[in-house]
């Protein structure tokens, strides 16, 4: 637990981690406050009907261990990989706790994966079970034969097709005595896939120990949580780490009642929609979400909200966001920082002083953040460099799935590289520029695109927009954004001269984009980040066609 105090100085230094020699993820967010609050909410579901549907922790804790007791009797055993091929709801949530609670490895995968990514994932893993619903059914159904590890597929919802068993069915055929596997720290319970925003996406292996990783920057970003009232909502996939372990599975450590809601396309409406009839006090928002958000004029007109905290992480918040939340919503929005393989590492805290407009913010209490150099030596304030995390730190994964020579590519000495640049200031605030794959080179300026992106995206005719480098005889790359307008915007030659020059005026001359593409939508990963690398190849084909470069 994070202890409360008045400056991040204390918060920082006084903090010391207390992971104990035994601890089981699905026992201590289920079993242990069933015992001491059975009737406790934890989990509350949105119907856009308005039939709300609540669940207590003696609940979870029951159907969990009946769920994994139906799991052992059908062979499946600690260390086997099971995969969550579901939207947010209460089955997600049980076949998660019951994974941890079996000792195996809980292997969450987005519904919106392709036949192709989907597959990758499964055989890569070797996983032993899928939980799923129709739709994602049919997703397997496209590749099952040639998935050789695969022998027990759990279909949730209306009678599943032949070859699969009912959620409920497996559930009936565990009900009895379950002891949980009495696990430690180390041992493996998640495995979360890279995001692939570079290249094949890893299998990053987690011990029991990342959930307790995680509690600091949970708690520093949602301003010391729980408190009375608390009550959390997030729209991002809970097969994202962002949506499991940045608002999911701290939530229910903590105590704090989570609100699930229907998977769909993000709607803004529906998001703040959510967040007044459920009365939800703290928010995780990605950047993407937000910006779309700000589609709606006077959300506060509208809906009837009651938000204490904001938290957001994923991709660069930037200072027309964050403006924007506080001056709209009335919110301190507290912007975090992480990857899959070592989350919510660096963070802000509005209550404390520690949020600015650009910067992500300070590093974690509990966690050791530095810019490094190419040889692993930290960089003086100012300089532009690697942002990196040292080990040993509880939130690390323990490795790349079958996949050792990534694993040790990932290190430098005892820093985990990020392949993120940033710089931190003379205070500690950090300020992320861009992957390192992402930035551009143009006329020897190294310009990092998140910058030149948040910009962008105060223009009013903009909704979102990425910019990339596109080869040039001249200047190595030009700037070029592929832009989303906001509804009833049309596009013109004209419209596309007025964003070029807002961010020439609010930048510099060199940071501005020389060409802008308007685009009806952008490549996205699952977790809301944009797929940069599929925007440099168009870039450079359209380069290559345009006879500026060799095809």
């Amino acid at each position: 637990m994070l202890p409360e105090r008045t400056t991040y100085e204390a918060l920082y230094g006084d903090f010391r981690w207390d992971i104990p020699e035994r601890f089981n993820i699905g026992t201590a967010v289920a079993d242990r406050w069933a015992e001491r609050a059975p009737d406790r909410i934890c989990l509350q579901h949105f119907s856009p009907d308005g039939h709300h549907r609540g669940m207590t922790y003696a609940a979870l804790a029951e159907r969990s261990s009946a769920f994994a007791g139906g799991l052992a009797a059908k062979g499946i055993r600690p260390g086997d990989r099971v995969a969550i091929l579901l939207p947010q709801g209460f089955e997600t949530v049980i076949a998660h706790v019951a994974i941890y609670k079996l000792g195996a490895i809980a292997l969450p995968l987005a519904l919106l994966f392709g036949a192709e990514a989907l597959e990758f994932r499964l055989r890569d893993a070797g996983v032993r079970a899928v939980v799923t619903n129709a739709f994602g059914f049919e997703r397997l159904a496209e590749i099952r034969h040639g998935l050789e590890d695969l022998s027990l597929i759990v279909h949730v919802g209306a009678e599943g097709p032949a070859g699969t068993v009912s959620f409920e069915a497996l559930e009936a055929a565990g009900e009895g005595p379950f002891t949980p596997v009495d696990s430690g720290p180390d041992d493996p319970a998640l495995m979360i896939y890279t995001s692939g925003t570079t290249g094949p996406p890893k299998g990053a292996l987690h011990g029991h120990r990342v959930l307790l990783g995680h509690v600091p920057g949970f708690q520093m970003h949602h301003e010391f949580l729980p408190q009375p009232g608390d009550r959390i909502w997030t729209p991002a996939d809970w097969a994202w780490a962002g949506g499991l372990l940045n608002a999911l599975l701290p939530a229910l450590l903590l105590g704090v009642p989570v609100v699930s809601s229907p998977g769909q396309k993000f709607d803004p409406h529906m998001a703040y929609r959510i967040m007044a009839e459920m009365d939800v006090r703290n928010a995780f928002i990605p950047p993407t979400a937000l910006r779309l958000m700000k589609s709606v004029d006077e959300p506060l007109q509208h809906y009837r909200l009651n938000l204490r905290t904001i938290g957001t992480a994923g991709e660069s918040l930037g200072r027309e966001t964050w403006e924007w939340v506080r001056r709209t919503l009335g919110i301190t929005i507290n912007e975090f920082y992480g990857q899959t393989e070592c989350n919510i590492v660096i963070g802000s805290i509005g209550r404390l002083g520690v949020s600015r407009p650009g910067p992500i913010g300070k590093a974690v209490p509990g966690h050791a953040v530095a810019i490094i150099d190419a040889d692993g030596h930290e960089l003086p304030p100012g300089e532009a460099g690697q942002i990196a995390v040292r080990r040993p730190d509880p939130v690390m994964f323990l490795g790349y799935w079958n996949n050792a020579a990534a694993t040790e590519k990932k290190f430098i000495g005892d820093w985990m590289t990020t392949g993120d640049l940033g710089r931190m200031d003379a205070d500690g605030y950090i300020t992320f520029i861009g992957r390192d794959d992402d930035v551009i080179t143009s006329s020897g300026y190294r310009i990092g695109p998140s910058e030149v992106e948040d910009c962008l995206a105060g223009h009013p005719a903009v909704q979102i927009a990425a910019v990339v480098g596109k080869p040039d005889p001249v200047r190595t790359e030009i700037v070029k954004a592929y832009v989303m307008l906001r509804p009833g915007v049309s596009a013109s030659e004209t419209l596309a001269l007025e964003i070029g020059g807002w961010v020439k005026s609010r930048l510099s001359m060199h940071e501005y984009p020389r060409e802008v593409a308007f685009v009806d939508s952008l490549p996205l990963t699952t977790s809301g980040k944009v797929i940069r690398r599929f925007l440099r190849e168009r870039a450079v084909a359209e380069a290559e066609a345009e006879g500026l470069v060799g095809a």
